[in-house]
């Protein structure tokens, strides 16, 4: 028997990403226990995008969500009436408007991260600490991963001149 052939084999990407897409869809079902009411899942996606990107203006949030203005616009209205989200005329031009999260959204989303996490740990309570660090490192590497090719998709497009205002 050779060195190599007992490394474990290397798992392939279409692999990974079947069972990443099984652990997602997993989490959804977790997750849906510790509700998002007041929020819908796409009000959601808009306070999480606010959260990343302070001050967006509403065609950029639009462009992000792949919506339209409009739809997203909507959207901001009715976080904005639940007391999650605040808008600002931007001083640069007053035709734009800026859109932040406010505390009310910040403590909301405070508050979902802290029941998701609890329905998480008592998942990963079951779990040998060999395979939480495991799971743990890889969940790094990924995120590592995600967070540049994001970051790039985001670069492309600012140089392509495809962002609007």
């Amino acid at each position: 028997m050779t060195v190599t052939s007992l490394r474990p084999p290397r798992p392939e990407p279409a692999e990974v990403a079947r069972v990443t897409s099984t652990a997602a869809e997993l989490l959804e079902v977790l997750w849906g226990r510790a509700s998002t009411a007041p929020a819908s899942a796409s009000q959601l996606r808009v306070l999480l995008m606010l959260e990343h990107h302070e001050g967006i203006n509403l065609r950029t949030l639009a462009d992000s969500l792949a919506s339209t203005p409009p739809s997203t616009s909507r959207l901001c209205d009715r976080l904005q009436a639940t007391g999650f989200v605040e808008r600002e005329v931007s001083p640069a031009d007053r035709r734009e408007v800026r859109l932040h999260l406010s505390g009310r959204g910040r403590a909301f989303l405070a508050d979902l991260r802290t029941r998701r996490e609890e329905a998480l740990r008592a998942v990963l309570d079951q779990m040998p600490t060999a395979k939480r660090v495991a799971l743990l490192q890889g969940l790094e590497a990924f995120c590592d991963a995600a967070a540049a090719q994001i970051h790039d998709d985001s670069e492309d497009s600012r140089s392509s001149g495809t962002q609007t205002a």
